[in-house]
């Protein structure tokens, strides 16, 4: 197979028609390859998820980074454009599934598409993943611990979001979640009444708690980072969108 993968800096089109930067990864090998729309977590657009980006490209598959923070602080560093956003209560919802519609319309219109695309989000990114994929046609969906899915924010983290339990109805594809048993938000209790709402409305999904991790156990820049319940997880990203993107 023919490796090579161009990573760069792109303009895609996302909510109402805005032009927003985002980091492009992708496959050079002419041959069809399946897109994943990579949400960044609440630290924001930064060097970690980039790389992210570049490892989904050098294991066969293009991927995008929507820059959800693109409006709030335009050129900022990663760290003064995550305080622009979340000072106004985060990323909304209606602006959050534009920009990642915009993500995938970019993936699927790349000459070696196969027309399959999925998304991947960590922290609040897990959240967005799993709304995404109740809001617009996808072919799988990550939601590595995203916490609010079921639940609202406790009373002074500043975070304007709220449960979407009662959007998982809508969901329209296979729902893979990996999540650590020592977090807070989510908390396994909350994971668990994910789980029975997934059951209750008959979704395909597939759950795995990690013992001994807590939140961004993915990170390997801090000091939550999970070698072995990373390395595991990685291995059923790469199992479960073989299955649904290939």
């Amino acid at each position: 197979m023919y490796d090579a993968t161009l990573a760069e800096t792109v303009t895609i089109t996302g909510h109402d028609g805005h032009q927003i930067e985002a980091y492009s990864a992708r496959v050079l090998d002419p041959a069809p390859s399946g897109g994943v729309v990579v949400i960044h977590h609440m630290p924001g657009y930064d060097d970690q998820v980039k790389e992210i980006a570049r490892t989904f490209s050098t294991h066969g598959y293009n991927a995008v980074v929507p820059n959800l923070y693109h409006r709030d602080a335009p050129g900022a560093s990663p760290d003064d454009a995550a305080a622009a956003a979340r000072s106004k209560g985060g990323v909304p919802d209606v602006r959050l599934l534009g920009d990642v519609a915009g993500g995938a319309a970019y993936l699927r219109g790349l000459s070696n598409s196969n027309g399959k695309a999925g998304v991947i989000g960590y922290c609040s990114g897990g959240r967005q993943s799993l709304l995404a994929a109740c809001s617009m046609p996808l072919q799988a969906a990550v939601d590595c611990y995203g916490a609010f899915v079921v639940g609202n924010p406790p009373e002074g983290m500043g975070l304007n979001v709220t449960s979407i339990k009662h959007l998982i109805k809508d969901l329209t594809c296979p729902l893979l979640g990996l999540f650590g048993a020592d977090d807070k938000y989510p908390s396994p209790d909350q994971v668990a009444e994910l789980e029975d709402e997934l059951k209750a409305q008959g979704k395909t999904y597939d759950f795995h708690s990690y013992e001994g991790a807590a939140h961004a156990f993915f990170a390997v820049n801090r000091p939550s980072y999970r070698p072995e319940a990373a390395m595991d997880g990685w291995q059923r990203i790469w199992d479960f969108f073989g299955q649904n993107l290939r």
